[in-house]
Order: C-alpha cells, then sequence, then structure tokens
C-alpha cells in the first residue's frame, strides 16, 4: 500500500527538507564535449549550441543564485565540458565576486592545460573533479571513446594539485566497472584526491545502453565500502545511491551510536538530500531539471527566477516531501534521509515518486522512524 500523498502546500515533516535552497546548484554550461562516453547523460556534441546561456545570462543566473540568501548554494560549473566556454574564468570570477562558492568539471582533453588551471584558481575556483572509471588505460578509455584519456587523467589530476585546487573523483558504478573498483581505489590513494565519489548508473542519455548493478549487488558494495572507509586516505560517497545511507545509520545504530551522533557523521550530513532537494540542475539553455539525471523540465531561468522555480515548482514540492513517494519507499523508516532515487524511479518506472528499483530493502510491517524501532 502506498503512502498517502500530502495535499501541495501543506506542512511537511521536518529535518532533511531543503526547502529555502539547494546545497548544489549544477550548470551546464554547454553541451561540448571532445570526449564520446558512453554514459554521457548530456549526450555531448563537438560544437557549442546557439541556444546556450550567453555570458550576461549566465551572470544573471548568479544573481539568481544569489537571491536565495544566506548560505548561498554551492555552484558547480559541468557540461560538456566547460573548458569549452571561453568565457569560463569571467563566469567564475564573477561567482567569486558575489559570494557564490564554485567548483568546476572539466573533461580530460587537450584543452585541459595548467594555464586554465591557474587561471581558475585565480578566478576563486574552490574545487575541480575529474572522471576516472577505469583502472587502466584499457578500461578507462572504453568508456571515454578516445584513446590516451586514462593517461591525460592521470596528467590532469598532478596538474590540478600542483595548482592548489582540491580534486574530487568521480567513478562510473555500472555492471562493467564494478569489479574494477577496488584496483581503482588503490589508484587514487597515489593522487592525493579530496574525496572519491561513485556514480551509480541512471539509464538516461547514452548511459541507456550501459547495464546498473543488480540491487543485492549494491548492498554488498555498500558493506565493502564501509569497511574500506576507516583505513581510506580520502573520503568515499555515493551518487544515485541514496540507499548507502540506510546501509551506513543501520551499521552505526547496531555500533552503538546515536541518531545526534550520526547526524553529525559526514553520512549524516547527506541526510536527505536528492534529486530536487538540496539539488538542482540548470541546462545549457536555461532549462531546470531536479538534476542532471531526472530531465524532466520546470520551467527556465530566462523566463523565471530559479528561486522561484525551485521553491514552488509542483514537482520540487512533491520529490522534497518524502510523504509523496510511492511503494517501498514510501513506507521505508529511513525515506527521509534516503529518499531513494527520484531518477531512477523516472527512468525505469517512468514515475519519480515510485520506488528506487535499485534497492532491495522491504521495510518490515509497523516500522517507524530510523531513530526509534528502525
Amino acid at each position: 500500500m502506498n503512502a498517502v500523498p500530502a495535499p501541495l502546500g501543506s506542512v511537511r515533516p521536518a529535518g532533511y527538507v531543503y526547502d529555502r535552497a539547494p546545497m548544489l546548484v549544477y550548470w551546464e554550461m554547454t553541451r561540448a564535449c571532445g570526449l564520446a562516453c558512453r554514459h554521457c547523460r548530456a549526450e555531448a556534441i563537438r560544437s557549442r549550441s546557439p541556444e546556450e546561456l550567453d555570458t550576461a545570462e549566465g551572470e544573471a543566473l548568479l544573481d539568481q543564485i544569489v537571491s536565495f540568501g544566506r548560505p548561498y548554494p554551492h555552484l558547480v560549473f559541468t557540461g560538456g565540458d566547460p573548458i569549452r566556454r571561453p568565457d569560463l574564468v569571467h563566469l567564475v570570477r564573477a561567482a567569486t565576486a558575489r559570494g557564490v562558492g564554485s567548483s568546476v568539471a572539466p573533461s580530460a582533453t587537450a584543452d585541459l592545460v595548467p594555464e586554465i588551471l591557474a587561471a581558475l584558481k585565480d578566478a576563486g575556483t574552490q574545487s575541480m573533479s575529474l572522471s576516472l572509471d577505469g583502472s587502466s588505460a584499457a578500461r578507462h578509455d572504453a568508456f571515454r571513446g578516445v584513446p590516451g584519456t586514462f593517461e591525460a587523467t592521470l596528467r590532469a589530476a598532478r596538474w590540478i594539485r600542483e595548482a592548489g585546487l582540491p580534486l574530487q573523483i568521480n567513478t562510473l558504478v555500472t555492471s562493467e566497472t564494478v569489479d574494477d573498483l577496488p584496483a581503482i581505489h588503490s589508484l587514487l590513494r597515489e593522487l592525493d584526491i579530496l574525496r572519491w565519489s561513485l556514480f551509480f548508473l541512471i539509464g538516461v542519455g547514452r548511459g541507456a545502453a550501459l547495464r546498473e548493478i543488480a540491487p543485492v549487488r549494491s548492498e554488498r558494495l555498500f558493506r565493502w565500502l564501509l569497511d574500506l572507509a576507516p583505513a581510506s586516505p580520502f573520503p568515499i560517497k555515493t551518487t544515485e545511491a541514496m540507499h548507502y545511507r540506510r546501509v551506513a545509520v543501520r551499521r552505526m545504530l547496531g555500533a552503538g551510536l546515536d541518531r545526534e551522533a550520526i547526524e553529525r557523521s559526514p553520512i549524516g550530513r547527506g541526510f536527505g538530500v536528492r534529486d530536487g532537494n538540496g539539488i538542482v540542475f540548470v541546462a545549457y539553455d536555461g532549462t531546470v531539471h531536479p538534476s542532471g539525471f531526472l530531465p524532466i523540465p520546470c520551467g527556465n531561468v530566462r523566463a523565471t527566477s530559479l528561486p522561484e522555480l525551485y521553491r514552488s515548482h509542483e514537482l520540487f514540492v512533491r520529490l522534497r516531501d518524502p510523504r509523496q513517494l510511492k511503494g517501498k519507499c514510501g513506507r521505508c523508516p529511513f525515506n527521509a534521509i534516503c529518499g531513494g532515487s527520484r531518477a531512477r524511479a523516472y527512468a525505469r518506472l517512468g514515475d519519480p515518486l515510485e520506488s528506487d528499483p535499485l534497492c532491495p530493502y522491504v521495510p518490515p510491517a509497523g516500522a517507524t522512524a530510523w531513530g526509534a524501532s528502525a
């Protein structure tokens, strides 16, 4: 039996609901990219589109982010490849001048050189990310579609750290990459990174041709990550695998930690964040989506301010209310901290409020909030 949906505009449960502002704004500056990745969400193309927000519109978007109020969301300049935008450094500097912190997610191509990294650091970039989807050139380059990308990524990682910028490494989790994750982790130990983020496949864009791991395999992977974390020289997080939080919380509860201690932990600081709740995505042409992996258009920043769309659009309001969730997710005692991948529910089932198909957990009858009898 599904949870009964609450009327729009009604009072929602306290905690883990990002009604006022998102934590992260992702701006897809361009779809242009020099790679041809098999899993590309954006289905990137070689040339820039005339429909992109121009520099003035980009500055207007920065003003809209400021209008959320303090603390401002963190802005991620992404793509395609944001390095393909000649005004990237200018816009990073403009964000910094407004007090908006930002990160850049470039592609490892010949365009990513030490000079641009120094300019981005000087403009105020706070961190960068690169993708590494295999522990060898054969594995990684097969995903990226361009020979030499593995070596280019390792070289760029060194340059980014030499520029004094913290570096996050993103790794795609699919049936093809999952067995290589231990070897990738070993490789990353040599790179002095800020964080390792595992992106669990969502079947959108070109990624629709790839295979996700099985639900039971995801649980085994989570247990491995929790075993690995204490000795890892860098934190590990998951993206579009929110049920990792459930596995982590149950382990911490079993170890005797109370709710307050769990909420203060690194995992606890991500509680509740999911597509449309703490995250918003602005496409190259200004279209607003709950996330880059949940491509349901909810308006355009050229016509309506980002805060208005994020705070008031019906889909965002529903995504932020765990009582709107259906099936197992609607009954789950962990749905306020997890909420499941709304993007995967939409990609697989056509309904962003349905249960996350990757989560195998069956809530027990009569289960209450996770800090109580969960």
